[in-house]
């Protein structure tokens, strides 16, 4: 059961001059995952394989959105469909386009256990012919891999259809060259402490208000440092080619995405690569609570959202609660 008093939350956002992006107040696709975020396909230049034996080399791919609709208590309708990327804002200017999921779900916030909304891309026809159609005007021949794309339409159940949102996942195929290129996996964590007021740092629960019975508890006005913690092996390393024919090694670097309720980060986005000194960039951030007066006397659930992203299409997210005691 929602704890959030989120009619007088929302009043009170709507009186500010500009809204807080980080701060989640209507319909919003958090972040779009697919649990394969590249694919590499093993060619022999010298002797061309025909496209359906690279198409034999590839996994079904689920592609997911994380949905956060807090205000509204309503169920959604949501589409997805397979295109092309390349000069198209919308799938609704690819030449190739292939429906590969639709339906609805209950409320994303309150329904228990969380609805899915998921679709998989088969290695089918449909990903054949968006891929060589891409390739078709590739400069470099697709040496560099090639991106397709699954769209996501997404709107309230008996809404106005114009108000629906788009978001869009881009996922690569690209061939093996050089023989070191091993596909991306999605980064994880170990954890993310939490440490309120500066009291010592304790595991963040994870899972939406409605799901968790002992959320993290703070009071107003008051800052919680939430620091993700990765486990070792994390970052991955991984080589890129070069047009002289050699290659170069990277290690990935992580970016993390906050997004709540109510409240404000003191940074919405953390993480990265390092400096120009060479110095890690910071991964916290500060989640300050609402004041006394804003929560007008009332225990409040405040949802967070969290997405992990590495810079090769990869992502993980979580869901987390904290309560906040007038």
């Amino acid at each position: 059961m929602k704890r959030v008093s989120y009619l007088g939350l929302l009043g009170l956002i709507g009186c500010a001059r500009f809204q807080d992006p980080d701060i989640v107040i209507d319909l919003r696709v958090i972040s779009m995952s697919s649990s394969v975020p590249d694919q590499v396909v093993d060619v022999d230049l010298t002797n061309p394989p025909a496209a359906t034996t690279l198409l034999g080399q590839l996994l079904p791919n689920d592609v997911c959105a994380l949905m956060a609709d807090p205000f509204n208590a309503r169920g959604l309708h949501w589409e997805m469909t397979l295109c092309e990327t390349e000069d198209y804002e919308r799938c609704d200017g690819s030449p190739i386009q292939a429906v590969i999921g639709s339906g609805t779900i209950d409320d994303p916030d309150t329904t228990v256990p969380e609805p899915p909304m998921c679709a998989t891309v088969d290695p089918d026809g449909n990903l054949l012919g968006i891929l060589l159609d891409t390739l078709k005007g590739d400069a470099l021949h697709g040496l560099g891999g090639l991106d397709y794309a699954v769209q996501l339409r997404v709107g309230g159940v008996g809404g106005d259809p114009t108000l629906d949102l788009y978001a869009s996942k881009t996922i690569k195929v690209s061939p093996r060259i050089p023989t070191q290129l091993r596909a991306n996996s999605n980064p994880y964590l170990d954890h993310i402490d939490a440490s309120v007021d500066g009291a010592a740092a304790v595991p963040l629960p994870l899972g939406r208000c409605v799901d968790q019975t002992a959320p993290l508890v703070m009071g107003p006005s008051l800052k919680t440092r939430l620091t993700p913690v990765e486990p070792p092996g994390v970052r991955e390393v991984y080589v890129l080619p070069t047009i002289d024919g050699s290659y170069e090694t990277f290690t990935e670097s992580l970016t993390y995405q906050w997004s709540a309720g109510s409240g404000s980060f003191s940074s919405g986005d953390t993480g990265g690569p390092r400096d120009l000194a060479g110095n890690p960039a910071e991964l916290f951030t500060d989640f300050k609570s609402p004041s006394a007066s804003d929560l007008n006397g009332m225990m409040t659930d405040i949802p967070i959202w969290i997405v992990q992203r590495d810079e090769r299409l990869g992502a993980h997210w979580y869901e987390s609660c904290i309560r906040v005691m007038p």
